[in-house]
């Protein structure tokens, strides 16, 4: 009888499996198909992609709870991490290992080309150009954004305006980089000689104020990478701040006032206390702004789209793919991205596991 009763049980729980499936595959048609009014199209979406999968959560827990104990043990964290999982397979491992078997072969993914992929990528003029850029992004733009960012946090917490200042330093950070671009771009504007028109770009309008001459600050090979990195350094600092101001403030207020009554100024109080105590958040903003760095590309897109010896590894593979159309290249430059970016988070993610491993 109990048998009887829990193979009936199993049965009804397939059958409502079956059922949320379809519902889940009936509410996707529907929404594929139907022409009417968007709104009725939103309404329909939230009830059936909320109902739906809280019935096929639940749906699935139950066929868990009813298996044996050793399997119930594997089965119910594959119900809840399952699907989560899945989906990062499907959006980031599956394209991985994709961008990886087109990188072998031509624009037309059907000859194989061997290594010619990766040749392009390590010897062309352009690509070595985009690695220098994307050296210098990493290198000054990190060094200030951190070094910036740790001296406005210290010198604030030290003012009874710190909010104020915080807030105006933080404030870029709700700026999208496409956004900042823009707003910079008039700040580099260049109307040029002879045309009699005023120039509005902030810089131009400054030099020509002071006496000086109208400049192309964009045209200007490698040093308008400088003027780049400076907008990052614009957006970013303010990350850097707000992080390593809460270290600091998380040091003991008795070891800094032990150390004023030892004789130490404030400068070997930065250096020998502050800096050792607030390490592990260095290296995680570090990190950080490194890995934004080498995939650095709305800046340089909107701003130069890579002229003037501007160009990044990123935007040269957005140029090979949806320009030139040269999908191997392209999944090539990808997959040397990749290789350049795991070993930052590796390195991030051992530091995390060592501090806490220390606590």
């Amino acid at each position: 009888m109990a048998k009887g009763s829990k193979l009936l049980r199993a049965a009804g729980l397939v059958l409502l499996l079956a059922a949320t499936v379809a519902l889940l595959y009936g509410g996707y048609a529907f929404l594929r198909d139907f022409k009417g009014p968007k709104l009725v199209v939103v309404l329909v979406a939230i009830a059936w992609g909320l109902g739906s999968v809280a019935l096929l959560y639940a749906v699935l827990n139950a066929m868990a709870e009813s298996l044996p104990r050793p399997a119930r043990a594997l089965a119910l964290p594959l119900v809840f991490a399952g699907p989560a999982l899945a989906l990062l397979f499907w959006f980031l491992v599956f394209p991985t290992l994709r961008s990886l078997w087109l990188s072998f072969f031509d624009e037309t993914g059907t000859r194989f080309v061997a290594l010619a992929n990766y040749r392009f990528a390590f010897a062309d003029r352009i690509m070595l150009e985009s690695f220098r850029n994307n050296l210098l992004w990493m290198v000054f733009g990190t060094l200030l954004c951190v070094g910036l960012g740790l001296v406005i946090a210290v010198l604030a917490d030290r003012s009874r305006l710190e909010k104020l200042y915080k807030s105006l330093v933080f404030m870029p950070m709700a700026i999208s980089f496409v956004g900042a671009g823009v707003i910079w771009k008039f700040m580099y504007a260049y109307k040029g000689e002879g045309t009699g028109i005023q120039e509005i770009g902030l810089l131009n309008a400054a030099v020509v104020a002071l006496g000086g001459k109208a400049q192309a600050w964009l045209l200007v090979p490698f040093w308008n990478n400088f003027l780049l990195i400076a907008i990052m350094v614009w957006l970013q600092t303010g990350y850097a701040m707000v992080i390593l101001s809460s270290s600091i403030k998380g040091i003991p207020a008795e070891l800094l006032e032990a150390a004023r009554i030892d004789g130490a100024d404030e400068l070997q109080i930065f250096f020998r206390i502050i800096i050792p105590a607030i390490e592990g958040s260095l290296v995680t903003v570090s990190t950080t702004i490194v890995i934004f760095s080498l995939k650095l590309f709305d800046i340089v897109r909107v701003m130069t789209g890579g002229n003037y010896g501007t160009n990044v590894i990123a935007n040269e593979f957005y140029m090979q793919q949806f320009t030139y159309g040269q999908s191997g290249r392209a999944s090539a430059i990808a997959i040397v991205l990749l290789v350049a970016v795991v070993p930052v988070m590796a390195y991030n993610l051992r530091q995390f596991g060592e501090r806490r491993a220390f606590k």
